[in-house]
């Protein structure tokens, strides 16, 4: 009688300290130690972020007003009420168009600058150094600093509308409804300029000194590299630029809060995030502000998906 004897099988659960070293970086990965170091990261994001978005979305549901600490208060729930009250508000209404024309000014410019001016620092320039750093104080500069210069630029006596002389709009920039927001989305593009070079210089290291070359062989210009070499070489820093400007821009609020005391002239310069806190700080309604929080949360998400989608194509 013959006798055979099973191999046994291949990633079958083994019994002792073998099983449970294979279970234990299946949950804690293979390295437990790094879960410990971004433990402090991921309290942050909750804490922050997460915890924040999650409430607000509940407080949208719900006839939610401010109570004594410790108070037991009924605050039922309405549904899509807060939301359609939301949607019905011409005050809201106008703040998202505004933020519309921030980005459509503001997004581009920063884009096209941004990647010009990395370009042109990248190269064997004079005082390379000295123009990165001048490019990039304004972004570390506080915003209110930095609104007093452009108050002492764009003011009805100020230096721009001395040279301007006849041609000087009236009423002025900051006070005129049409020129209010282009101008605060040339003031948020010209102070974080800075940031965006910084990453545009990353991504051109990325791009192969082979390629210049070789389209140099070919006859090509400064003009025709940078369309054919340095515009597709930086792609992925585009989008990236792209979605951060425009999460930046839907989040406007100390710009237009200092530049034109309060989204004026008559909200020609209110953004979502200012009516958010006229609604739920000054006027006491955090149900309607959070709805207001959820809806432009889901029209960035959209957009950032939408220029992912056409920035990432072939």
């Amino acid at each position: 009688m013959t006798t055979t004897t099973q191999a046994p099988v291949r990633g079958a659960a083994e019994p002792g300290p073998g099983g449970r070293r294979r279970w234990t970086e299946k949950v804690l990965g293979r390295q437990p130690l790094g879960i410990l170091f971004a433990a402090p990261y991921a309290v942050f994001l909750v804490a922050i972020f997460a915890y924040p978005l999650v409430l607000a979305v509940w407080i949208s549901f719900h006839d939610y007003f401010f109570a004594a600490p410790g108070a037991q208060v009924d605050r039922p729930f309405v549904g899509l009420d807060n939301y359609r009250a939301v949607l019905g508000d011409p005050d809201v209404q106008r703040s998202f168009l505004n933020v519309a024309e921030f980005l459509v000014i503001n997004v581009p410019l920063t884009v096209v600058l941004s990647l010009v001016l990395a370009t042109a620092l990248n190269a064997a320039v004079r005082a390379r150094t000295f123009l990165r750093v001048s490019y990039y104080v304004p972004y570390v500069t506080a915003s209110v600093s930095l609104v007093a210069v452009w108050l002492f630029l764009f003011s009805k006596d100020g230096l721009v509308n001395q040279l301007l002389g006849p041609l000087a709009p009236n009423p002025s920039w900051l006070v005129n409804e049409a020129l209010a927001m282009p101008v605060i989305a040339l003031f948020v593009t010209w102070k974080q300029l800075g940031f965006y070079i910084l990453l545009y210089l990353a991504a051109l290291q990325n791009v192969s000194k082979d390629l210049y070359e070789a389209a140099s062989v070919d006859g090509a210009g400064r003009l025709a590299s940078f369309r054919n070499v340095t515009v597709p070489g930086v792609r992925p820093a585009t989008t990236l630029v792209v979605i951060l400007a425009t999460i930046t821009g839907a989040n406007l609020f100390t710009e237009p809060y200092l530049l034109t005391n309060g989204g004026g002239p008559d909200g020609a310069s209110a953004s979502p995030v200012f009516v958010m806190y006229q609604k739920g700080i000054e006027q006491g309604n955090p149900d309607t502000a959070s709805a207001i929080g959820v809806v432009l949360v889901i029209c960035v998400l959209l957009i950032s998906l939408v220029n992912r989608k056409l920035l990432e194509r072939d």
